[in-house]
This record gives C-alpha cells, sequence and structure tokens, in this order.
C-alpha cells in the first residue's frame, strides 16, 4: 500500500480523459426519474456555536463579583470565609463514576501491565517522571490516568484498590508537584492535568479507601494543587478540547473541594465558552473527529456526575450542549453499531459507543446531513454509505488530523463493505508509530489520489498543512416511477460533492458523484477532474483511485481486469466494475474496534490522465 505523506472552483464540465464512464443511473424500461432539487452549498473550515446560544448561569451581582475577584488571583477561602482557618484538602461529596470501563485491559492491571491497544507494557518498566517519553497512547493512558475505570470494571473495590493505589503512589513519587508551566514535561499538558483532575474526583473510592493515611493526605493535597494549577494556566491549553478538560476539573473541584464556589463560578463561565469554541453549529466538535467527540462527551458526562453527586443541577446549557453532541457523533456509526474511521479514529466498538450514548442520558437520531461536522450520512435498506463532504479541520483543531476529503465508508447488514485504514491516533499500540503519518494520508482511504501527493498537505503532530480550502456539496433524492413489467420502484438518494485540494498544484478539481439505491443493493460512483481554469494545463498526471475492503472480505479479479467479485463473511456476494481502466489487487491495513492492525485487501485502479481533465465511473453491486 502507498502511503505518500507528501503535500498538497467550482466544478466545470470534465474535459477528455482516460476512462470510460457507466451511464449514472440505468432504469428499466418504462421508469422515469425526478429528482427532488437542492441547492449545493458550500462548506469552509468552519464556525463555533454563538455564545449567545450557550450562557452560564445568570449571576446576581454579588456572585459576578466572587466570580472577578477569583479570575484576578484572590483565593477562594478569602472571598468565602476570610476569618476561618484555612480548611484542610477534603472531598465533600463521593461521586458515581457513569462510564464503564474495559475489563479485559483492568485485568491486565491487577497482573501488572499497562494495556494500550493490544500492546502490553509491564508498570515497573515506565518512566512516570517524563524522562523518557512514551508511545502517545501510552502517555495518554497513564498520565490522563483513564485505566481507572478499566481496573474498576476487574472486579470487586477491595481487590482492585491495592493495584491503584500502588500506581498513584508511583505517579506521585514521580511527579511531586506542578512544574511553573505547562509542557514542561509529558504529564503536565493541560489535557492530561484536566483529565487527571477529574478521574481522580471521579474515582477517589478507587484511590483513597486504602488504610495509607499518608498516601490520602498526599492524593487530596496533589488535588488541591492539580486545581490551583489548573486556575493559572487553563487558558493556555495545546487546543480547546484540552482547554475543555481544564475547565471540567476546576468545576469538578470547585464542587468537590472546600471553598470551591468562586472556583465553581469561574470554571462554569469558562467551560461554557470553551464549549462553544470547541463545537460546530451541528454540534460536531471542530476537529472533525469521533474520538475528540467522544471525549467532550465523556469530560461533560463526569462532570455532571460532580454535581449530581452534590446535589446540584448542572447549568442548564451544559446539558443542552450534551443534547446537541450525541447526533453527530451517531452519524458516524454503521448497522453493526460501531464508529466509522475518520481523523485517526478507528472502528470504536458498538459496546464502547452504546455505553457513553447511554451515560449521558440522551435519547435522538444521528444526523443524517450536517455542515460543520460534514459527514453526509446515508441510510438504505441495510446499507449505511458515510461520506466525508468538508475539509479537513484547521491545524490549530487537528490532533490527527487526516487528509480524507471526499472519502467514503460503505456497510451493508453490519458487514463493512468499503472503509478507510483508520487508527492514526492508535499508533504506538499493536499498530506502529512508524505508520502513523501514513494512515493519515490521502491513500489511506477510500478516494482519489492525485500524483501519490495528499490533497491536504499532512505535518507530524497530528497537524495538517495547506490542500482543500472549501468542498461543495449537493445533496438530493431521485426518485423513479413503478415498472409496469417488474413491479419495481427504483429510487436513489446523489451525493456530489467536489474539492479544491489539488487545484493550486495540478489546476484539477475533483469532484465525486455517489447515487446509493434505496434498498442499499447497490452504489455507482463517477470521479471526475475538472481543470480550474478556461483553459487545462497541459501534460499528464499519474491518478489512483482505491477502495479499501472491509474485512475478511475474499475477492476475485476478472478476466478483463475490469471487474472484481467479493465474498463477504456473512455469506453475501457483491460484484464491482469499473467503467474503464484495469483494477489492482493489493495488501491494506485496517484499525480494528480495539485500535489493533488488521491485514485487509483493497481495490486500485491507476493510470495516468490529461490535465485537461478526465471521469472514472465504477459500479458496487450486491448480487442475488
Amino acid at each position: 500500500m502507498n502511503l505518500d505523506m507528501s503535500a498538497q472552483g467550482k466544478p466545470r464540465k470534465a474535459g477528455k480523459g482516460k476512462g470510460q464512464a457507466i451511464p449514472l443511473p440505468t432504469l428499466d424500461e418504462g421508469e422515469s426519474v425526478e429528482t427532488n432539487e437542492a441547492s449545493a452549498q458550500v462548506v469552509e473550515p468552519g464556525r463555533a456555536l454563538a455564545l449567545a446560544d450557550f450562557t452560564p448561569p445568570s449571576l446576581g451581582a454579588g456572585e459576578r463579583l466572587i466570580r472577578l475577584a477569583y479570575r484576578i488571583g484572590v483565593p477562594g477561602q478569602v472571598l468565602t470565609a476570610p476569618f476561618r482557618k484555612p480548611a484542610r484538602p477534603k472531598l465533600l461529596a463521593t461521586v458515581t463514576n457513569p462510564l464503564a470501563g474495559d475489563k479485559a485491559a483492568g485485568a491486565a492491571l491487577r497482573s501488572g501491565h499497562f494495556l494500550v491497544h493490544g500492546l502490553k507494557q509491564p508498570i515497573a518498566q515506565l518512566d512516570l517522571a517524563g524522562a523518557g517519553r512514551l508511545v502517545p497512547p501510552l502517555e495518554r493512558m497513564v498520565h490522563g490516568f483513564h485505566w481507572m475505570a478499566d481496573l474498576e470494571a476487574a472486579g470487586p473495590r477491595e481487590q482492585v484498590s491495592p493495584v491503584a493505589e500502588r500506581i498513584l503512589a508511583a505517579w506521585l513519587m514521580a511527579n511531586p508537584k506542578p512544574p511553573s508551566r505547562p509542557g514542561k514535561g509529558p504529564a503536565w499538558t493541560v489535557a492530561y492535568t484536566g483529565a487527571r483532575l477529574l478521574g481522580w474526583l471521579v474515582h477517589a473510592p478507587l484511590l483513597l479507601s486504602g488504610g495509607d493515611k499518608t498516601l490520602r493526605v498526599q492524593t487530596l493535597g496533589a488535588m488541591a494543587d492539580h486545581a490551583r494549577w489548573l486556575d493559572r494556566h487553563v487558558t493556555k491549553g495545546e487546543d480547546t478540547l484540552a482547554q475543555v478538560a481544564g475547565w471540567c476539573a476546576i468545576v469538578g473541584a470547585g464542587l468537590l473541594l472546600p471553598d470551591g464556589r468562586p472556583r465553581r463560578l469561574y470554571g462554569e463561565a469558562g467551560l461554557i465558552a470553551s464549549l462553544g469554541e470547541l463545537l460546530g453549529d451541528d454540534g460536531g466538535c471542530m476537529a472533525r473527529s469521533p474520538l475528540g467527540q467522544m471525549e467532550a462527551i465523556a469530560l461533560l458526562v463526569q462532570l455532571i456526575a460532580c454535581y449530581r453527586a452534590t446535589r446540584r443541577e448542572p447549568p442548564a446549557a451544559l446539558e443542552s450542549i450534551l443534547s446537541l453532541m450525541v447526533p453527530p457523533l451517531l452519524a458516524l456509526t454503521h448497522g453493526d453499531g460501531a464508529l466509522g474511521s475518520w481523523q485517526g479514529g478507528w472502528a470504536v466498538s458498538a459496546s464502547d459507543v452504546s455505553s457513553l450514548i447511554a451515560a449521558t442520558g440522551v435519547r435522538t437520531r444521528p444526523l443524517r446531513e450536517v455542515r460543520q461536522w460534514g459527514y453526509q450520512r446515508v441510510v438504505a435498506g441495510k446499507s449505511v454509505l458515510q461520506f466525508d463532504a468538508a475539509p479537513p479541520p484547521l491545524t490549530r483543531h487537528a490532533r490527527n488530523g487526516c487528509a480524507s476529503t471526499l472519502a467514503f465508508e460503505l456497510s451493508h447488514a453490519g458487514q463493512r463493505v468499503i472503509i478507510n485504514c483508520g487508527g492514526g491516533a492508535a499508533a504506538g499500540g499493536l499498530m506502529p508509530v512508524r505508520l502513523e503519518q501514513g494512515l493519515r494520508a490521502t491513500a489511506a482511504h477510500s478516494t482519489l489520489v492525485l500524483d501519490d501527493a495528499n490533497s491536504t498537505a499532512v505535518l507530524i503532530n497530528g497537524g495538517l498543512g495547506s490542500g482543500v480550502a472549501e468542498v461543495e456539496v449537493d445533496r438530493r433524492s431521485i426518485e423513479g416511477e413503478r415498472n409496469g413489467t417488474s413491479g419495481r420502484t427504483w429510487g436513489a438518494t446523489r451525493l456530489e460533492a467536489s474539492h479544491d485540494g489539488y487545484a493550486g498544484r495540478y489546476g484539477l478539481t475533483h469532484r465525486r458523484i455517489l447515487i446509493l439505491r434505496d434498498d442499499g443493493t447497490e452504489l455507482r460512483g463517477e470521479d471526475l477532474l475538472v481543470p480550474t481554469g478556461r483553459k487545462g494545463k497541459r501534460g499528464m498526471v499519474s491518478y489512483a483511485l482505491r477502495f479499501h475492503l472491509g474485512p475478511g472480505i475474499e475477492v476475485g479479479l476478472s478476466d478483463d481486469k475490469q471487474g472484481v467479485g467479493m465474498a463477504l463473511p456473512d455469506g453475501s456476494y457483491w460484484q464491482f466494475r469499473s467503467g474503464g481502466g484495469e483494477i489492482a489487487i493489493e495488501e491494506s491495513i485496517w484499525a480494528d474496534g480495539q485500535g489493533r492492525p488488521v491485514p485487509v485487501q483493497q481495490l486500485v485502479i491507476q493510470g495516468m490522465v490529461s490535465r485537461g481533465g478526465g471521469s472514472f465511473s465504477w459500479i458496487l453491486k450486491k448480487m442475488g
């Protein structure tokens, strides 16, 4: 599989090029087509929610003054009880953990290992002080303390609590005091510190139920230190999601630590403002990442549990925002309930997704068509089509940004047929770190690639460079009359989108048309390269159309090398046919529900095309 990492107007009629088109669509005799027109819309790297829609709780003059004084540095104890001795650190309530963990990962912890995306790492061999950097997934697990829910799920508290206390004691010994600023050591990013403190507050019974009074005092002191450090540095978070994690921890500390009212008032205003910056106008995070969406939802679920523990109602804005965030996440689920592989994510299992949604208490349906979230969803019969019809996230939002514009995934009856590789964020587990940038490349997605270059430049550390600036997208229904001969009614959903990622370098716009029949058994596609100027550039450029296949699919190439038979694990049989150009079968890789690598295959149609434009048609159909 070629996973190149190099960088890279409006649609016009395509010029001549290699590849003969399949008529789109083909109708039986006697049928006619009627389209429901829908105007095209241009999607650009988005805007955030209007803060007027999500405001912090209304405060009286006294509370506003307290919040202002705390923001400028007046200690909470001075504002709440100026003539009383400072209270000793303690927790004011016990929180019930709302999120279930992974029993297998918890069992590994009990046996002395961290289990991250299939990789076992002995706890005793870890450098908790951060002198040597850990691979990113392990670093997040260790320094963010995300392992606590897993350990809770692995057995009764009296059995697992000693394990938690040993890991906590070792971590506190290696990290006795917060540094002067974020970034001094891997443990002290705003994202990890916020997640760690909020986790300590939620899982306090796991950490503090033992008989070691010294560790208890040390842990409570560390909680207070973390809260004060976040008060000063939360706005210096590495991205908006990191700031949301920091603000959630500040509010949680304001609820559960003594003299916390000023901190809570301060934190609620900051949190709601940060959420307004994190989310687009349809409730999807600006990183366009299902993993980021899940992380933000989990943070809010944990924080709301802190409110419930103190018998306080969370601000109405938080619950409104949570309700807004669930439908975009559900839009990226396939028929089996697991997620599609987008923006560094993997096929997160249905149980993980459903347990998170259940913890929110939100009952809703997936979004079908969204603007800033950018993923078009079509449900037809037993098939689910997901289509990336928006620019990649801006660098300031992206953590594991991918050049995936105009890629798609298709599943049928819970079986994945066409996929993306996914797993960039899991690199460092069993997925090799060296593949991280390649898994984020255009070639790792089911779309068209020009000259082995990415439609948007893929940079190190999860960022993206120049490339796709806008996407024009149009969605409509195609309706047909009943056929008098066969009695069938033909109907479909038509998606058309184009991006300008190759315009500057090659003078070509990529336009993709997808037509999915209403019964879900046929997907027709056409990829067009359209010159951006009145006169196309001279010369030729190489192209490759890639279709990564789902796990367990057996394939056979036709004699003319323009067709492929596909036997799916569920016993169904599909055919893929190219309208022009030979098909090659190549190796590929896919990240499964635990972020582990699974060998798969891909169909590749490649050749040379004129810079004056070209058209490539194909069809994927279920047989029988």
